[in-house]
Formats: C-alpha cells, structure tokens, sequence
C-alpha cells in the first residue's frame, strides 16, 4: 500500500441499519497495533518512496518532499522506545492533516482501516492504577479479535504540550 487520497473525511458513518460507526486506520509500533481518526489521513506513503532532507533529531525524523509541500516527519518507532534500523518495505508514512498543520508519522506499517461501533470501543484502565491516563489515549478497540489502542493523533501531535506527557503507550 503506497498511496491513499481521500477526497472527503470519513470519521462517522452511518450504517443502513441507522448505527453509527467510526473508521479508523491501524497501523504496529513496536508489536502493538494502534487506530487513528481516518479523517485525520491524507495519504499513505511508503517510507523509501519520499524524498527526505537532514534529519534534525531523535524523533524528528527530519523532512520530506509530499506532492511538493515539505513536511516534518516524526518518527513513532523512536518515541516508542524501538531502535529502528534502516526502513524495510513495510515501513509506512501517514501523511496526516492535522487542524494545525500538515505533517508525516512514520510508523512500523499500516495494517488497513477498521470500521468499529461505540459499543466495540472499551476505555482504557489508568496507568500504574493511579488514576490517570494520557489525554491522547481514547480507548481499546476490539474487532474481530483485533485490540487496537485508540489515539487522538491531534492531542498527541500537539506542540503546546510537556515533553514529559507525550509518551506513547
């Protein structure tokens, strides 16, 4: 999968049976599989496939050429602890337009999207039993024996925040 475009968000839909669901698109990082806000999704990419300038960072994966608009790329492998080696085939750019900018995730691979009911979406249990989870965390969604952690890709992506509370589950 190399390239998706999409002409129109499709975060919530109506099933003919007048059920409301929500697409998200999954993707691995570090053996776990996460979603993400469909709408949120500009178009895949294949990591080999962008043109790339000077990496600035750890995370900052430094950035790339999409369809002539240059934009960061984070890379999520970094952020979740992962030590990656040179991209594989199956490493993947999300290209995602957020409501404050248009920038690029790099990820482990995109596994597809996946249409789920609020009944099929589970909340998440607070960390160490304290209480509290990150406010980028929405839930667990559970789909034909599929568990996908559930991220608001806007709070995660927001520059605003603490360094401290960016971590990724």
């Amino acid at each position: 999968m190399t390239f998706l475009n999409k002409g129109r968000a499709m975060h919530d839909t109506t099933t003919s049976s007048g059920l409301q669901t929500t697409q998200f698109l999954s993707f691995t990082l570090g053996g776990l599989e996460y979603g993400i806000d469909f709408a949120k999704v500009q178009e895949l990419r294949v990591l080999k496939a962008l043109e790339r300038f000077a990496a600035s960072g750890e995370i900052i994966g430094g950035v790339a050429v999409s369809r002539g608009v240059i934009i960061p790329l984070v890379d999520m492998r970094v952020a979740c602890g992962t030590s990656p080696d040179a991209p594989d085939p199956m490493t993947d750019v999300i290209i995602l337009k957020l409501s404050s900018c248009v920038m690029g995730m790099v990820v482990d691979g995109v596994t597809g999207v996946v249409t789920l009911l609020p009944e099929q979406v589970a909340p998440l249990p607070a960390a160490g039993g304290e209480g509290t989870r990150p406010d980028y965390l929405l839930g667990l969604g559970q789909a034909g024996g599929r568990r996908l952690i559930l991220v608001d890709i806007e709070k995660l992506m927001s520059v605003n925040r603490p360094a401290a509370s960016r971590q990724v589950a």
